[in-house]
């Protein structure tokens, strides 16, 4: 089995923790594009096979995510699993619908975003949690992201929590968004939900949940074959002769424009090559 698969994660389990299962069904090498933390829901690509060869080809992508933001209170972690440090009044204006969206459409664009400290990034050699977890403070570089589109879905006035969905480029931290999105509205906060819709191409609506009742069965047919997520690539037919020398690593002269190609040798799809140059070289064969 060589393809993708689109796992709807459950909350309170880790992204490694869905590997180990789907990797116990399958019997096969298995791997994905970037963790959801275990608060988090939704989409979870899972790469089975050879398609962990594809993994450079998608951890680039962007993401959308629905996202609730509790006001009034700040935790270590800016998410709901950590130690609450701060509590603030939320005055009644700040939950007023035109503040909301004001604020929240402030964000649209390109900016400077700190990752929190409760993260993976590393920094002189340590991951960023590991400095959190000592009381150590390091200085935390800034990273550019973009968001693309951002909206409101409700507000909870009685809980006080807002609703939105965001769409936005790879390396954004949802837990810094909603703490920035606090500090702009006037109070503090964190992160109380978070579901990613999608990754890329990747939908929620497409995805499926391993359960105990989940077998290799169901999962083949739901697999993103290698074929089908590059189909929006080129082709590149190749004879026998060409096919047995690309195989073996030798490249081969080729007019088409640098990029990836999907290979063929009589109607049979081969896997992909890379055009540089006027060079044809392979890059991954089933």
């Amino acid at each position: 089995m060589d393809g993708i698969i689109v796992v709807n994660k459950p909350k309170g389990c880790t992204s490694h923790d869905v590997v180990y299962k789907v990797r116990r069904i399958v019997k096969e090498k298995v791997g994905h594009t970037g963790t959801l933390d275990p608060l988090a829901t939704g989409v979870l690509p899972l790469l089975i096979g050879k398609g962990t060869l594809c993994s450079k080809y998608l951890i680039n992508h962007d993401k959308e995510y629905e996202v609730s933001l509790k006001l009034g209170i700040a935790t270590d972690t800016m998410d709901a699993e950590g130690k609450v440090v701060e509590e603030k009044e939320v005055d009644e204006h700040i939950l007023s619908k035109e503040n909301v969206e004001k604020t929240l459409s402030s964000f649209i664009g390109k900016q400077e975003q700190e990752p929190p400290m409760y993260s993976a990034i590393k920094v002189a050699g340590k991951k960023l949690y590991e400095y959190a977890r000592r009381g150590e403070k390091v200085e935390v570089p800034k990273r550019e992201i973009e968001i693309y589109n951002i909206e409101l879905v409700g507000i909870n006035k009685i809980s006080k929590e807002i609703e939105f969905k965001v769409s936005c480029s790879k390396g954004t931290y949802i837990r810094s968004l909603c703490t920035d999105i606090a500090k702009k509205m006037g109070t503090i906060g964190y992160m109380s939900g978070l579901e990613r819709l999608k990754v890329g191409e990747f939908s929620i609506k497409n995805s499926i949940v391993i359960d105990d009742k989940i077998d290799k069965e169901s999962l083949e047919k739901h697999i993103i074959t290698v074929e089908e997520l590059f189909k929006d690539r080129e082709e590149v037919e190749l004879n026998s002769k060409k096919l047995m020398l690309f195989l073996n690593g030798v490249k081969l002269s080729c007019n088409n424009i640098d990029g990836v190609y999907r290979i063929y040798n009589s109607g049979k799809f081969i896997g992909l090559g890379v055009v540089k140059n006027g060079l044809l070289k392979r890059d991954i064969v089933l």
